[in-house]
């Protein structure tokens, strides 16, 4: 999607007996996504389907459908809310290709977004790293087109070649950004180490996209970094110093990339390097967005990361951000649920309990 804002269709395949506000759930994440992105959706559409369709994963009646829609109302983008195989997306595109349709999948989604906010060169090697394994397993697709391009005599074996010869481009790419990633995860282990013989514990914050996690790095630590109301506003691992008037030192609080549900494993493997703070920190910082009424299932997808990343055992805190802006009712609804997990609230922006906290950074840090 180009500055001026693509327009999109944007559509999901549910199971006939999902429950209508789960549906929507997931459209609006879907859609938040391509906000964040910078695309306009204009049509969001759903399709009921005990089970994908091992083409077109949404059945080729409602691609023509969708066909129709794009070419009426100028669509560009048709985004579909599932990571699409190989042949999946060549047939979407080959049916869309007449009304100049491109087809991405969520996976092709993230990635861009990611792409948009990668501000390190560490952060820009780690995208190209993940869009080259995603982009692998789609060459099946590129042969397919090259074959059909080439026709007449010999068609197959030059579809071959070129299959093979773009093959062997991604791994040596793959290998050659692998190395250089290498080199800084190196120098960061050499920083972690050094901390280590000075004594210096390091606190990491981590938890779903959007929950305030750099908002809350800068208010305890007095840094500055960007900021913004949008998913995936970092990528970048970010480090600062935060004081412990009781200790009579300093810690180290870094902060991650945002979680999400779905991420698959060449995402969350494409940021190793960043997310190697959170894998070797002292105290896990949960941070969720108390003023969002899907907090539990955030929670889940967290914990469920932070066991794939095999830290489930770090000490860990969790911290409802944004008591500024929820209600009294989601306060008790949370008291309730969490009754036998421990947390606090603070607010980030208002740096409201922020010396509570502190203080139980210092209680948790202590017990080490």
């Amino acid at each position: 999607m180009s500055e001026k804002k693509q327009k999109a269709i944007l559509v999901d395949l549910i199971h006939p007996r999902m429950l209508k506000r789960m549906a929507m759930e997931r459209m609006v994440e879907l859609e938040e996504l391509v906000h964040t992105y910078g695309g306009i959706v204009i049509v969001k559409a759903w399709q009921k389907r005990f089970a994908p369709h091992p083409k077109t994963y949404i059945g080729t009646g409602k691609v023509a459908m969708i066909g129709e829609e794009a070419k009426t109302l100028g669509a560009r983008y048709l985004i579909v809310n599932a990571e699409l195989s190989p042949r999946q997306v060549y047939d979407l595109s080959e049916m869309l290709r007449p009304h100049n349709v491109e087809v991405w999948d969520r996976i092709d989604l993230i990635l861009k977004i990611f792409a948009r906010h990668a501000r390190t060169t560490e952060a820009r090697l780690e995208i190209e790293l993940a869009s080259v394994r995603h982009m692998g397993p789609r060459i099946f697709g590129m042969g397919m087109e090259l074959s059909r391009q080439a026709g007449g005599i010999g068609t197959v074996g030059v579809g071959e070649t070129n299959t093979e010869r773009m093959k062997r481009h991604l791994r040596e790419k793959e290998r050659a950004i692998k190395d250089k990633l290498e080199k800084y995860e190196n120098s960061r282990q050499m920083q972690r180490d050094h901390r280590r013989r000075q004594g210096l514990k390091t606190i990491s914050i981590v938890g779903y996209t959007n929950a305030g996690k750099t908002t809350l790095l800068n208010a305890l630590t007095g840094r500055k970094e960007y900021v913004a109301d949008e998913l995936f506003a970092t990528l970048d691992t970010r480090v600062g110093s935060l004081w412990l008037p009781k200790a009579n030192s300093t810690a180290l609080l870094t902060d991650t990339i945002g979680f999400i549900k779905d991420l698959p494993p060449e995402l969350l493997n494409a940021f190793a390097s960043t997310l190697s703070e959170a894998v070797g920190a002292d105290v896990i910082l949960h941070v969720v967005d108390g003023s969002d009424r899907h907090w539990e299932k955030h929670i889940r997808v967290v914990d469920e990361i932070l066991e794939r990343l095999g830290v489930a055992e770090t000490p860990r805190m969790l911290v409802f951000n944004k008591a500024d802006q929820t209600t009294p009712e989601l306060v008790r609804e949370v008291k309730n649920r969490l009754s036998d997990r421990a947390h606090l609230w603070v607010s980030a922006v208002k740096k409201d309990q922020h010396e509570l906290l502190i203080k139980e950074i210092e209680h948790k840090i202590g017990m080490l």
